[in-house]
């Protein structure tokens, strides 16, 4: 579906000014679109095409035979490898009313998390998107967040936990609580907490991946797993800023390196703290594979680069939801 760009480097600017002043009135109308246009080198159109095959819209490539642009939306992907024509094109769709973006930022307003295989450098450097980064007074209400609701859970962790402690010590003999080493902010190794979910000797061939209906997961393991209990002991690790409330779930070095060779960019959640719970947590359901992982990635960045004060606020109240109705992993 390629088209030549027009030999008059002008012919865009023939359109009526009826057309220039149809222009969408805001993003959530150029999120509606069924159709938008990518622009982007030749080469990476199929590679393109097949990752967002499955999206709920037509995607149209290099299309520059268009020269109403009321409405419509265009995106860019890898814009610096096009020739000065066609980012003129660019520049004049934009002029001339089109909704234009960059690919990877329109699809996460989209789509609600982000197409980490689309990912490519350009994506990070631009700090301002990432204000939990940057921003001091950012970090600061996070961390306010972070203490508040700590204060908040501990008058309820701590009868519950008790009553968990008890129960764990009668089911199955071993420590009460599980400590292991995961990776945190920075890449720095910090030694989580938690109720022992499973038999003590759930390890003793190694570092496994956790799995759904995982045989040594005890029977008051499940029941707190499902409720999310067993992170209540983390609570000690917010209040010695190791942690916060939301965030990328810590996950363990031995699988980091494993999954960092399949997943673009995937010590990039290690640029804010890991969290009790999180959007990947609450958006996506338990799994136990590079697919998963992957998936739980794309709403990890995207939390990352858009990070809000509200946005936390929504996901604690999807946590709520998730561990009074029993939804947890």
């Amino acid at each position: 579906m390629n088209s030549k760009l027009s030999d008059r480097p002008d012919s865009i600017t023939y359109q009526s000014v009826k057309q220039i002043e149809k222009r969408f009135k805001s993003k959530s109308d150029a999120l509606k679109q069924n159709t938008i246009y990518v622009y982007c080198p030749e080469n990476r159109e199929v590679e393109i095409a097949k990752i967002v095959e499955n999206y709920p819209f037509i995607i149209i490539f290099n299309d520059y035979s268009i020269l109403d642009f009321s409405c419509k939306v265009i995106c860019h992907f890898e814009s610096s490898y096009l020739n000065t024509k066609q980012k003129e094109f660019l520049v004049k769709a934009t002029e001339m009313g089109a909704w234009a973006e960059p690919l990877v930022s329109y699809l996460d307003s989209r789509l609600g998390y982000t197409e980490v295989k689309l990912l490519h450098s350009g994506y990070f450097l631009h700090q301002k998107a990432f204000s939990i980064l940057s921003t001091k007074r950012t970090q600061l209400a996070k961390r306010v967040l972070d203490l508040f609701t700590s204060f908040l859970l501990c008058i309820i962790a701590i009868p519950v936990g008790i009553i968990t402690a008890l129960a764990i010590k009668l089911e199955s003999p071993g420590p009460v609580f599980y400590k292991q080493r995961r990776t945190g902010l920075y890449n720095d190794q910090i030694e989580v907490i938690k109720f022992r979910s499973m038999r003590s000797d759930a390890e003793k061939s190694g570092a496994q991946w956790a799995s759904k209906n995982d045989a040594r997961v005890t029977k008051v393991g499940n029941f707190i797993r499902k409720t999310r209990i067993d992170e209540l002991p983390q609570i000690i690790n917010i209040l010695k800023g190791e942690m916060s409330i939301i965030g990328p779930r810590p996950e363990r070095e031995v699988f980091i390196e494993e999954l960092e060779k399949d997943i673009p960019y995937y010590r990039f959640r290690h640029a804010v703290k890991p969290g009790i719970t999180g959007l990947a947590q609450v958006s996506y359901p338990y799994g136990a594979s590079v697919e998963d992982a992957i998936w739980k990635h794309k709403y990890d960045i995207f939390y990352i680069k858009h990070h809000s004060t509200l946005l936390d606020v929504k996901i604690l109240l999807k946590t709520i939801k998730v561990v009074l109705f029993g939804m947890g992993r």
